[in-house]
């Protein structure tokens, strides 16, 4: 087998003419390896010899170099124009740790509301790791001018928790308006008649009845109850999944529901979003013992649920039958198989920490 080439030799900087392609990648790299030894004139020069080369991915990168050898030679105002520069090209690879260069630069010079305005052009670019701390600085940001509001909003990103309106809450508010008008509504036998989990409908085909049985209750009891338990368990499912995933396991959940009260739950037509509620607890009860996420808030929580699902379940066994336990059950069922099949993507887990490939930093 024949041995690879040697790394191409980079050019004498202060040579004039074009340079080729491999030529210039060679002074971009010798530039990175010259500002990591803290040589930082002989860096400015090999990243400037490259600036104007007609790549721009390759111009960007010595741009972004030669701002960073300029800035660690007390050059403040060069280093700005520089990494200016590179945001006046196309989007590339260096785009993003320009515009977060940008962003310091505007803040060390007093300029808050534009610190902010290239941070929020890094959030844009920034790779998922990085987001949170982004997130801190722009709450840090906005605290300094004033925005008590968006100061808060950034801090819980960047601590990780859920947006202030979340989906559990537009559910919680869609269901609370349905149900209301359904109650309280002079059309109140067409609402439940349209809705309600009508078992003869969806035997010829009223599929949608599975899901629109969710937005209905028997009575404001029955109401807040669901609602309060939607509110605890998903919360914390949608901060552990991300609300894509909340939504396709809510949906998932109602369904497996109400067809678990089609088959098992009798003539009498059902109202309900326990169906949903109890798939969320399971979701939790599952993910939450199998795969560990690391999640304080939520501890005190998912520790209580397995005596409240088993209280729950008893008076529905105990109701005399007025309680659809068929759909608890099934709802339940599909939300244990869901967590413990699909591990949390928005929080860390024990065994994603175990796991985590180790960079080379200590």
């Amino acid at each position: 087998m024949d041995d690879p080439p040697p790394p191409l030799e980079a050019p004498d900087p202060r040579a004039s003419g074009r340079i080729t392609r491999d030529e210039a990648l060679a002074l971009v790299l010798r530039g990175d390896a010259l500002l990591e030894s803290g040589d930082y004139a002989e860096a400015g020069q090999r990243f400037s010899r490259v600036v104007g080369f007609d790549d721009p991915a390759i111009t960007a990168a010595a741009l972004l170099g030669l701002g960073e050898a300029r800035y660690r030679l007390d050059d403040e105002v060069g280093a700005v124009q520089a990494w200016m520069a590179v945001l006046e090209l196309p989007e590339t690879p260096s785009t993003y740790p320009a515009w977060r260069n940008v962003a310091a630069a505007r803040v060390r010079d007093r300029d808050l509301s534009g610190a902010m305005d290239a941070y929020r052009e890094a959030d844009r670019r920034a790779p998922e790791d990085d987001k949170a701390e982004i997130a801190n600085r722009l709450g840090w940001l906005a605290k300094e001018t004033g925005d008590t509001r968006s100061s808060q909003r950034y801090f819980a990103k960047g601590r990780g928790d859920a947006p202030r309106v979340t989906l559990t809450l537009v559910i919680i508010a869609v269901t609370s308006i349905v149900s209301l008008t359904a109650l309280f509504s002079t059309e109140r036998d067409a609402i439940y008649g349209l809705l309600q989990l009508d078992k003869p409908g969806v035997a010829v085909g009223e599929y949608w009845r599975l899901w629109s049985v969710t937005l209905l209750h028997g009575d404001l009891i029955h109401l807040a109850f669901n609602m309060y338990a939607l509110f605890l368990a998903g919360s914390i499912v949608e901060r552990w999944y991300g609300s894509i995933r909340f939504l396709a396991f809510y949906l998932a959940c109602a369904a497996a529901g109400s067809t678990a009260s089609f088959v098992f739950g009798g003539d009498v037509p059902s109202v309900g979003a326990s169906g949903a509620v109890f798939g969320m607890f399971g979701i939790l009860l599952t993910a939450g013992r199998l795969h560990h996420p690391v999640d304080r808030q939520a501890r005190g929580i998912v520790n209580q649920l397995v005596f409240l699902v088993i209280i729950n379940l008893v008076f529905g066994f105990t109701s005399g039958g007025s309680i659809d336990n068929a759909a608890h059950l099934g709802g339940l069922a599909a939300g244990l198989w869901l967590g413990a099949l699909i591990p949390p993507t928005k929080v860390p887990t024990l065994s994603s920490l175990w796991n985590r490939p180790s960079d080379g930093r200590t």
